[in-house]
């Protein structure tokens, strides 16, 4: 059975980007399914980024991993400075107004109005 690092290794011929690497290694620390859950994705797109097969939008998972596992951080307008992959959560709770709370509101105000936030819609 092979490692995250060593799936990871034998799939990026071209070389393993930073990220990803982190990824395996954070997969090889825990499982594979607690990553997914941190990273609030699923744990076959875990394995489709680790195998260099995710067909889908990978900027936004280097951007979850990077936040998650590797410090990178946003100054948010109205929050300050913020992980980068709770930046992203908060974008995308910002798609659909919904009035359940002040701090809901307050964000997704914030998050129209932030350069960071590149919805395609606007």
């Amino acid at each position: 059975m092979s490692t995250p690092v060593e799936v990871a290794e034998s799939h990026w011929t071209d070389g393993v980007p930073d990220w990803v690497m982190a990824l395996a290694r954070a997969c090889a620390e825990s499982n594979q399914r607690q990553v997914a859950a941190r990273l609030d994705r699923s744990p076959a797109l875990i394995s489709q980024v680790l195998r260099n097969k995710y067909p889908g939008d990978m900027d936004a998972i280097e951007e979850a991993v990077r936040g998650a596992y590797m410090d990178a951080s946003v100054q948010c307008p109205a929050l300050g400075l913020i992980p980068a992959d709770e930046c992203q959560g908060w974008r995308r709770k910002s798609r659909r107004f919904v009035n359940v709370n002040a701090l809901r509101v307050s964000m997704f105000r914030a998050c129209a109005r932030c350069p960071v936030n590149r919805r395609k819609d606007k």
